[in-house]
């Protein structure tokens, strides 16, 4: 078996031939989303998650055997190879092997024990750990030198090149590596001169800090490393019976054969090694880990969260006023047609300083007159709780058609490029009223045009692995958008970038297409694309959506290599492959009976009857709604501790979730208050008791309300 799918499939628990399967179309240029939902009979069903993971656990292996074939390189141009050295890089399972393999190798600066051994005492340290002599004085004798001017200082040049053999140690490492892992402790002080300013930051809490090791949460951590690396605070780590930990180490490095004074030597030189050399490189070892794995917690809540908003339901087939509240520079107004497109725009002033609320109202009525608009959607930022008080007096729209968007982001897709392209002729302002606008319209297809990192749905997303962070994030817009198909004839460019094998150039070739030839028809039109070959369509067909076209079939999950399967399906029932999609004929098949007859596998004949009982199918209206939220208070001075009220899940993170509740500070739930067995996540609608209400520093505590 190729190496490479067994030590995937070992990480994984996964099946090898699966593995082997997905590994060999990733290097067909594959993309996950296709593999996951049009090669199941070649992976085993595995999942998107599945697949994922492989192609993540893939480059991870590759990583490893590059860095193996490089030491063993290394190694080898030094003449250090040995059988012994050759099996343990065979058996060596992680980095962390692989670099404590290498580490005797590896070129070191001008340490203590490099300077002894240029001074030729690297025998009198072999004659030390051999543990026989019985007069290692005169034994230090045989080394003394220019340099070595007595047989003391040939015994500390010798203790230093042991200390380093110490250091280079495996079990020793990992004698040490335990009991950091079991019971080290994390600790946190202000940095000398910088106790008072600590006091009012954000980092005041972790000012006299202790934790272990083992317990100490992602968003804790990263908590610590950024007050460390804003100079303020000093984090420390330290293992429980210190003590105890060296003479462990001791005796695992002290030959059981050592006479006393050999003994003692080592002892002291292994002492040396632990304080020195072995706890910083273990406690450097130990960061690097605890970085690592609060990494991989804050990206996946974020992801996590991310797929929740790109998810929204969409609110299909409403004209949308849109409004970007302000004060002294008015509340910009917007009217949008189903599809988004820009119809009219104003700047009412019903909030202070103006308080026009009469030449709002009139202005807004005859708006929604002249563009037939059937929803509101009002940004949550700046004057937003007075902007929607005003909307609910003038009564303009019923209050359940006026919908509060978040405005995350709508600052920086105002400014884009991308906003510029659309509206070369507008203000940044008006640009925002519109995202505003189409977020209500079509989560998904506005929010793409942003940087994922720039919606605000993480924690401590500046302080995590960056390259790691947008790797997450693009996959996860990828497997939403994916997941929902894009009409190719409304698609912006943004979005078609991200459907399974196209990407930014393809998209602008779509785009520009379209532009000069017409809608397309069919997905076979597709073919006209420059740079639409074989392979890209191959890989984008099935997530492209063409309502309205010559076949049926182009506005389904139904991929073009499947339609002559579908035609047969439809012969055999007395329809054409036409009239089929949405039939009620379908709900009688049996899958696994088409699969045998037909000589196909059952997973693509599922997966067929199920896109064609619901053609066009919105997995994003599934199990939502887009019912409009009502906040039951209007101001942070309303709010009064023991309160009952509602609420969205704005953010979760891993110490609890953050509650819109329709005012400018979010209430927090922290985790201690969500029962295990309750899921909160964003979009969440919830009901809350205000426990604590902290107005110097603008702080809202909640628990979910259980009644």
């Amino acid at each position: 078996m190729n190496e490479e799918i067994e030590l995937v499939a070992r990480r994984l628990g996964l099946p090898p031939v699966g593995v082997g399967a997905v590994v060999s179309l990733l290097d067909e240029g594959a993309t996950v989303p296709f593999i996951s939902r049009y090669r199941k009979e070649r992976t085993g069903r595995l999942d998107e998650v599945a697949v994922r993971n492989i192609e993540t656990a893939l480059e991870q292996v590759r990583q490893f055997i590059k860095r193996r074939e490089f030491i063993r390189e290394a190694i080898e141009n030094v003449s250090g190879m040995t059988p012994a050295i050759a099996e343990r890089l065979a058996k060596a399972s992680d980095l962390t092997d692989l670099e404590d393999i290498y580490a005797p190798f590896k070129p070191k600066r001008r340490t203590r024990a490099q300077v002894a051994r240029e001074h030729g005492l690297e025998p009198l340290a072999k004659i030390i750990m051999s543990g026989r002599s019985h007069d290692l004085h005169q034994a230090a004798r045989r080394f003394l030198g220019k340099e070595v001017e007595d047989a003391e200082a040939a015994l500390a040049g010798a203790s230093d090149i042991i200390a380093e053999w110490a250091s280079e140690s495996i079990r020793l490492r990992n004698i040490l590596r335990k009991a950091y892992r079991r019971n080290g402790r994390i600790t946190s002080v202000p940095v000398k001169g910088k106790e008072e300013e600590i006091k009012t930051s954000p980092f005041a809490d972790y000012a006299d800090f202790s934790r272990a090791v083992s317990h100490c949460p992602a968003h804790i951590y990263l908590a610590l490393r950024r007050g460390e690396s804003q100079g303020l605070l000093r984090v420390r780590y330290s293992v429980a019976g210190e003590d105890v930990v060296e003479d462990d180490l001791c005796r695992a490095f002290v030959p059981r054969e050592a006479n006393r004074e050999c003994a003692r030597i080592i002892t002291a030189a292994v002492k040396d090694a632990c304080g020195r050399l072995l706890k910083p490189s273990v406690e450097t070892e130990l960061a690097s880990e605890m970085k690592a794995e609060a990494d991989h917690t804050s990206i996946g809540i974020f992801a996590e969260n991310l797929h929740r908003l790109l998810m929204a339901p969409p609110l299909r087939n409403k004209r949308i006023l849109a409004i970007d509240p302000g004060f002294r520079t008015g509340c910009k107004v917007v009217a949008l047609d189903e599809a988004g497109n820009l119809l009219d725009d104003t700047v009412i002033y019903p909030t202070p300083p103006r308080n026009d609320t009469e030449g709002a109202a009139r202005i807004l009525k005859k708006m929604i007159e002249n563009h037939r608009l059937d929803a509101i959607a009002l940004g949550n930022a700046t004057a937003s709780r007075e902007t929607r008080e005003f909307l609910k007096l003038c009564e303009v729209m019923p209050a359940e058609s006026i919908f509060v968007v978040s405005e995350s982001g709508a600052s920086v897709y105002s400014a884009s490029e991308v906003a510029r392209k659309e509206f070369p002729d507008r203000d940044v302002t008006l640009r925002g009223a519109v995202s505003i606008g189409r977020r209500l319209i079509d989560p998904l297809a506005e929010l793409v045009k942003i940087d994922p990192k720039a919606i605000g749905v993480g924690q401590y997303q500046h302080d995590v692995d960056q390259e790691a962070l947008r790797d997450a994030l693009d996959f996860e817009v990828l497997s939403c958008v994916n997941a929902v198909g894009v009409d190719v004839n409304t698609a912006s460019e943004q979005l078609l970038s991200y459907v399974s094998g196209i990407g930014p150039a393809l998209a602008s070739n779509i785009v520009r297409n379209r532009a000069e030839e017409g809608r397309f028809t069919s997905r076979s039109d597709l073919k006209r694309v420059p740079r639409m070959g074989a392979k890209a369509f191959e890989l984008s067909a099935g997530f492209l959506r063409v309502p309205g076209g010559s076949n049926r079939l182009d506005d389904t999950a139904v991929h073009p290599e499947s339609y002559p399967l579908v035609a047969q399906i439809a012969r055999e029932v007395g329809l054409t492959a036409e009239e089929l999609p949405g039939s009620a004929v379908l709900e009688k098949l049996d899958a696994a009976e088409i699969a045998s007859r037909l000589n196909v596998g059952v997973a693509t004949v599922n997966d067929l009857l199920a896109d064609l009982r619901r053609p066009g199918r919105d997995p994003r209206l599934d199990d939502a709604s887009a019912e409009a939220f009502v906040p039951a208070v209007s101001s942070f001075e309303d709010v009064r501790t023991g309160m009952h009220i509602n609420g969205v899940v704005k953010n979760v993170t891993a110490f609890g979730a953050f509650v819109d509740l329709g005012i400018k500070v979010d209430g927090l739930i922290h985790i201690s208050r969500i029962p295990r067995n309750r899921k909160l996540a964003v979009g969440t609608r919830v009901d809350v008791i205000v426990e604590s209400v902290d107005h110097s520093r603008n702080r809202i505590g909640l628990a979910l309300d259980s009644l």
